[in-house]
């Protein structure tokens, strides 16, 4: 790999940190602290409102298009919004869950809208620094972002917790924050304008055209899809596992690390090897691994569940999440508009978000109704029907029309 390319992937790497791991603190952590304080679970529910910008951030993500001309403006969105995101942290610090617990909410929606301000930028300044061929192993550095976010921040933080406290934890985080963005802060970003009277036609309303391209139908039903065969599975593992006789701590180490973990590994083989074999290919090849993974868990029902099948179990559904993520944020990419990176990609990311939601909301109540093992044959059907659309969105040539973004 060139050092020019290595580069840029660590910076990437950084920037999806910045952002990953204060976000899995306050959305996973803080409640488990409430909890220890004894907090009520309908207070421990509020804090879910803290993620509301993430699922409008398209909103203005036109407005960080029309203002950024090239790589070093988007950068400029970066930088900002990102120290702005370390200020807020470092504020929270200075609160106490127990008496600042509604300005405490406040402030982490603020800071959570700092944070997917940032994830705008980010996006648009990746598809502008990244070759085609270089964007499936930057996108794989995106999913390892979020999942070592994840493991860092719902895990590792916990124990840090332990020893230092509220105040000091959020101190050491709104410096971590700081130190992350040194990489993108030294990148040479390029001055040179990019298609400059495009982006000043920029409308606020922007991302509802996104929508009228011709023959984009079968695309959003994809990105809608791709991930529902995984979404109940893993949105009721944890459950599942309770019921199973599992206690916390063994749960806590089962998903939340050794899953986490399999996932983070998984991210650089998943962008070789659509570097390798391209997207027309690769898209047969995860939905074949998310079916496998919910193909496994049907089967596990009838066992006796044996640890190490859990383990296996385990280990494969959060390869195929993480491999899925990497392949669904590479043909995002390739679906953007020049001059619109960011307004497009967020588009589409929020699309996944939005579904994901939705079966995770009708996992509990399908489980409840006819009982894991029907969820997990429901996630198997869903995992077919995509293998049958996918020659049908594929063959009306839309992708083509993108070939060269």
């Amino acid at each position: 790999m060139k050092q020019k390319e290595g580069n840029k992937y660590f910076t990437l790497l950084t920037l999806y940190l910045a952002q990953s791991i204060p976000m899995s603190f306050f959305s996973t952590v803080v409640p488990v602290i409430m909890r220890m304080e004894n907090y009520s679970l309908e207070s421990i529910g509020y804090l879910q409102l803290i993620k509301l910008p993430w699922i409008v951030k398209f909103l203005w993500a036109p407005l960080v298009d029309k203002t950024s001309q090239n790589t070093k403006q988007y950068r400029r969105w970066i930088l900002i919004s990102e120290i702005f995101y370390a200020i807020v942290i470092f504020s929270i610090g200075f609160l106490n869950l127990e008496t600042d617990f509604t300005l405490i909410i406040v402030m982490m929606v603020i800071a959570f809208t700092a944070s997917a301000t940032h994830d705008i930028a980010t996006d648009a300044f990746a598809i502008l620094i990244l070759k085609v061929k270089e964007r499936s192993m930057g996108n794989s550095m995106q999913s390892a972002g979020n999942f070592i976010g994840t493991l860092m921040g719902s895990g590792v933080l916990l124990v840090i917790y332990h020893y230092w406290g509220w105040q000091y934890l959020l101190f050491a985080l709104a410096a971590f924050v700081l130190v992350v963005l040194i990489p993108v802060s030294l990148y040479p970003a390029r001055e040179k304008k990019v298609l400059d009277k495009s982006r000043k036609n920029i409308s606020p309303l922007e991302f509802v055209w996104f929508f009228k391209q011709k023959r984009i139908g079968g695309h959003l039903v994809l990105l809608f899809l791709f991930y529902s065969g995984l979404i109940g599975i893993l949105t009721m593992v944890k459950p599942y596992l309770v019921d199973l006789g599992y206690e916390v701590k063994e749960i806590g180490f089962i998903s939340g690390i050794f899953g986490t973990a399999c996932g983070a590994l998984m991210t650089v083989p998943a962008g070789i090897f659509i570097r390798k074999v391209g997207l027309n290919k690769a898209v047969w090849v995860f939905p074949t691994i998310n079916l496998a993974a919910a193909v496994f868990f049907v089967g596990l029902t009838y066992t006796s569940h044996p640890l190490y099948l859990i383990y296996i179990g385990i280990g494969l559904l959060w390869s195929a999440y993480a491999m899925s993520s990497v392949f669904v944020y590479t043909l995002a990419m390739k679906i953007v508009r020049a001059g619109r990176e960011g307004t497009d990609f967020t588009l589409q990311i929020v699309i996944t978000h939005l579904s994901s939601l939705i079966i995770a909301v009708m996992s509990g109540k399908i489980a409840d109704a006819i009982t894991y093992r029907g969820l997990f044959i429901i996630e198997v059907g869903i995992g077919l029907l995509i293998f049958i659309l996918i020659p049908f969105i594929f063959r009306n040539n839309f992708y083509n029309n993108y070939e060269n973004s």
